[in-house]
């Protein structure tokens, strides 16, 4: 039996992203410290305020253990905020830099439909809340999410992120992706 999918749970919008997974019939974890991590099947680090949750995450000795699992191969998933932990200048799970609010303050947030490559089906709906863009990525990065010439999804081996929030619109198609529970199709090269 598959264990439950981890959700960092020190700020943000985890509670949501918990009753997306729990709709799609997943248990989910709440991840307050190290000795939550045990036995997850996946771990999602979810959007909120960067900064803080980075905080926690020092504060809760759990930068170790989280780059311990992705390192083993654990599907970690990031959401927004989570995109900007899981870059090289913070967990260092992706080798990719970000520039966090690269789309303006809170008043600027708006919506889109994205075609992610290799994703069959309806556009996924893309809500960007301050959202982070991605400005660099190494050569074992995949770039599946882009708009407007701006990078918002990204993956390297076990580890995903994009920039906005499919919880807040009730698509759960890249968390299921994401944290390993549906197969990922054949992304295409990075140019």
């Amino acid at each position: 039996m598959q264990g439950p999918v981890g959700i960092l749970a020190l700020q943000g919008d985890f509670a949501l992203h918990a009753q997306l997974l729990s709709d799609s019939d997943v248990e989910t974890v709440e991840v307050r410290g190290a000795e939550d991590l045990t036995g997850v099947s996946g771990l999602l680090l979810p959007g909120g305020e960067s900064t803080t949750i980075a905080m926690g995450i020092d504060r809760e000795n759990l930068k170790d253990p989280i780059r311990n699992l992705a390192k083993a191969g654990l599907p970690v998933f990031g959401t927004c905020a989570g995109m900007v932990l899981m870059s090289s200048a913070h967990l260092g799970l992706i080798d990719m830099e970000v520039e966090r609010n690269a789309f303006g303050r809170q008043i600027h947030s708006f919506e889109a439909d994205l075609k992610i490559d290799g994703l069959d089906g309806p556009p996924v709906r893309g809500l960007f809340i301050r959202a982070p863009v991605v400005t660099f990525v190494g050569d074992a990065v995949r770039v599946f999410a882009e708009i407007d010439g701006s990078t918002v999804g990204v993956k390297q081996d076990n580890c995903t992120a994009i920039s906005f929030h499919p919880e807040l619109v009730g698509d759960a198609r890249l968390h299921l992706l994401a944290l390993g529970l549906k197969q990922w199709p054949e992304l295409p090269a990075s140019s």
